[in-house]
């Protein structure tokens, strides 16, 4: 059955994959206005060798859409469930923006159930001068048509390069969100108290993070790779640039992604070989 009763929320999800044969399982986990069909690119080749788990987070696609529990760690609080749900104690997160934030709260709240996390452009670590533009969208997300600010935002995500459809099946899936979704999870990355979305806050938190990590930058957010680089405490984590990458790098070639995470991987699974050998 694709759906979960977790208390307050029911969540779609797929589970796919190699199941026990496959080592730790995946997590992918979408970002803001979006949905798990973001992975769609990605799942039949990651669940040839792994099983792989993806949810509608909570007043996204077909999941519930609850009055409150927007904020990065309430959403990871979910996963935490539905995870128990399944029987899976410990995963590979990959999460893109909005979903790279919720990876990395699991991460700290929750440091036993995550092996590494792959973070897709995230939405976290924004300086000052870009986040000042925040209040006045967080206001308008919580007027009237808080669809029509999210369509306007979204227009920032894409390169000249991005594919046409990428710009209309996220239209599409914006206008699906709900809009409690809308209107609380952008305001949950960057205000009120817990938010690490703006620095310096970003520091303090993600430097909690002790599991590897992998980060995937845009184009328009090289300048934060060097910054995060050095706020890892593992050996094995990266911060790469995606030259020429729009915010949805990881759709607009799937192909590179996956053969960027599949190496990350190997590389990892090296270095538990070598760990406990």
């Amino acid at each position: 059955m694709p759906f979960a009763e977790l208390g307050d929320v029911r969540l779609f999800y797929t589970d796919d994959g190699a199941g026990d044969g496959g080592g730790v399982p995946l997590l992918l986990v979408h970002g803001f206005g979006a949905d798990s069909h973001d992975w769609v690119f990605h799942i039949p080749e990651l669940a040839a060798r792994h099983r792989v788990i993806a949810p509608d987070l909570r007043g996204h696609g077909h999941s519930s859409a609850p009055e409150t529990g927007y904020r990065p760690q309430d959403l990871a609080g979910d996963l935490v469930r539905l995870l128990d749900r399944l029987g899976v104690e410990r995963v590979t997160a990959i999460g893109h923006s909005l979903g790279a934030s919720v990876v990395s709260a699991l991460a700290v709240e929750h440091p036993g159930r995550v092996r590494a996390l792959v973070c897709v452009d995230p939405g976290y670590g924004q300086p000052p001068e870009v986040a000042a533009a925040f209040p006045a969208m967080i206001e308008g997300l919580r007027g009237e048509d808080p669809h029509a600010v999210a369509l306007a935002n979204d227009a920032w995500c894409y390169t000249p390069a991005s594919p046409p459809f990428l710009r209309e099946w996220h239209r599409r899936k914006i206008l699906a969100t709900s809009r409690r979704a809308l209107s609380q999870a952008f305001a949950g990355l960057y205000e009120g108290d817990g938010q690490f979305g703006v620095r310096p806050a970003s520091d303090a938190y993600l430097a909690r993070r002790t599991c590897p990590v992998l980060t995937c930058w845009s184009a328009a957010q090289a300048g934060h790779a060097a910054w995060e680089r050095g706020l890892f405490r593992h050996p094995a984590s990266r911060a790469l640039v995606w030259p020429g990458g729009g915010h949805r790098l990881h759709a607009e070639r799937p192909a590179e992604f996956l053969l960027v995470v599949g190496g990350w991987l190997e590389e990892l699974d090296t270095l538990d070989k070598e760990t406990n050998a």
